[in-house]
């Protein structure tokens, strides 16, 4: 990848400051979870990304011009596009998307893209699953955040928010648990139900935290298997490192390799996406050593651009001698996380378990560097700049990868508990390679669905 661009592969987009109403948690005939993010926006309405210019024209032009130039779709783009005609940035900018397939442009601001991909953010720090019997988990904590040093874990039921039953929050076929803005000072009381049975009430105030992006990190050892088993969460570089890496995951990977295992579950459950130099670092760490020096992946600009093409080769970081990739999924996995799938699969096995991912081959950067008019009016726009296509050529996903497994998400159990039905069928491919009624280590779980229809990028799983 050009390293004078940072890349990036996802799907959300972030706000800092909104009410939570989430009028998209319909209970449905299948179970239903659903992770709230500290910064992610719910409602297209809630965006605070235009800011007030002398002209405010000034700004909409310079999206349209933006657009004109780096836009991976820009022969699609109106031929007349009259900018006084929209009332703001974003009406703007969904008339010029081409819908058909770009489901991810957006518009926000500098500090806001910075601050989410390098895991800054403001809140609880937790996210959750909620079935159609009003039964709400706690599904991960960032262990920085608030909620992480109160010590809440994945698998606490939380019964009442406020002192009020979580069936009370229901609305128009919805839920709306009114946790306030996210910005520091707020306070919010929530009761859990612990695994042993017993009870407690937890009074939590939002703050600033640090997001970390490996949940959880073990290995098991099943017969002569060692197992490593990691739940990462997001592709999020750390902050102010040239070249860009994941201090996060060189450690997680140092550790793999220090532990000499010889099979990994590489959990993507959450994972909506990030930057592809991480995607890069965790593939050049994770590719056996054949394919040192081989083609990782091509990507491709718009034809304005085509002198950006470029391709990228292997380079081999460790000694993780892996012959195959177990891979966790569900409708979320997105962006970077199907940019692994997509790249170690000319090279090894790669066996998807859970549900079929998001579908995006795609990604962007940010413009504002390129457009003197959105740096200085505080304007971030990220439309989708470039494709990327695999050794093989494999590119047009956007129906998601299917799995190779089915299995559900049970967020009632914590990380590396063998109840949850995706762990539990990802060793039992790796002992028996097959999954049956007799090898199953455990029996199948509710399925617990994870929440489709995303908009833009406006969903990750957001985080409260």
């Amino acid at each position: 990848m050009n390293k004078n661009l940072n890349i990036y592969f996802y799907f959300f987009v972030i706000y800092k400051k909104f009410n939570h109403t989430i009028p998209m948690l319909k209970a449905k005939n299948t179970l239903l979870s659903v992770l709230l993010i500290v910064f992610f926006s719910t409602t297209s309405c809630e965006r605070n990304t235009d800011e007030s210019p002398q002209d405010p024209n000034l700004v909409k032009n310079a999206i349209l011009e933006s657009m004109q130039e780096w836009y991976y779709w820009n022969d699609k783009l109106p031929s007349v596009v009259n900018v006084n005609s929209y009332g703001s940035n974003d009406e703007l900018l969904y008339n010029l998307m081409y819908v058909e397939l770009d489901r991810w442009s957006y518009l926000t601001t500098k500090e806001d893209f910075d601050d989410a991909f390098t895991g800054q953010n403001i809140g609880h720090g937790f996210g959750f699953g909620l079935n159609e019997d009003d039964e709400l988990f706690v599904s991960f904590v960032y262990d920085d955040s608030p909620a992480g040093k109160d010590g809440w874990q994945r698998g606490w039921q939380i019964i009442e928010v406020n002192g009020k039953p979580i069936a009370t929050y229901r609305v128009d076929g919805g839920y709306n648990f009114n946790l306030g803005e996210n910005v520091p000072g707020i306070s919010n009381t929530f009761t859990f139900k612990l695994p042993d049975g017993s009870t407690t009430s937890r009074t939590n105030i939002k703050s600033d935290y640090q997001a970390n992006s490996v949940l959880h990190k073990e290995i098991i050892e099943e017969g002569n298997k060692k197992i490593g088993y990691w739940v990462y969460n997001s592709f999020k570089a750390t902050a102010n490192l040239t070249p860009t890496k994941s201090l996060e995951v060189e450690e997680t990977l140092n550790y793999f390799e220090s532990e000499n295992i010889n099979e990994l579950i590489l959990d993507l459950r959450y994972n909506g996406g990030g930057s592809v130099d991480v995607a890069e670092q965790i593939m050049n760490a994770l590719v056996p050593a054949e394919a040192n020096g081989k083609l990782m992946y091509t990507n491709a600009f718009n034809t304005d651009k085509d002198e950006l093409n470029e391709a990228s080769n292997f380079e081999k970081l460790n000694n993780i001698d892996l012959t195959k990739l177990v891979v966790l999924t569900s409708r979320g996995s997105a962006s970077s996380s199907e940019l692994v799938i997509n790249c170690l699969r000319p090279y090894m096995e790669v066996i998807l378990i859970g549900e079929t991912t998001y579908g995006k081959p795609v990604g962007s950067f940010p413009l504002s560097s390129f457009n003197q008019t959105l740096d200085q009016n505080n304007v971030e726009l990220v439309p989708i700049t470039f494709a990327i296509a695999n050794a093989s050529g494999e590119a047009e996903y956007y129906d998601g990868f299917p799995v190779d497994i089915e299995a559900s998400d049970d967020p009632s159990v914590n990380w590396g508990d063998l109840e949850d039905d995706k762990l539990s069928s990802a060793i039992s491919y790796i002992l028996y390679g097959s999954l049956n009624s007799t090898s199953r280590l455990k029996p199948s779980k509710q399925q617990w669905q994870m929440i489709d229809g995303f908009t833009g990028l406006q969903k990750e799983f957001p985080v409260y």
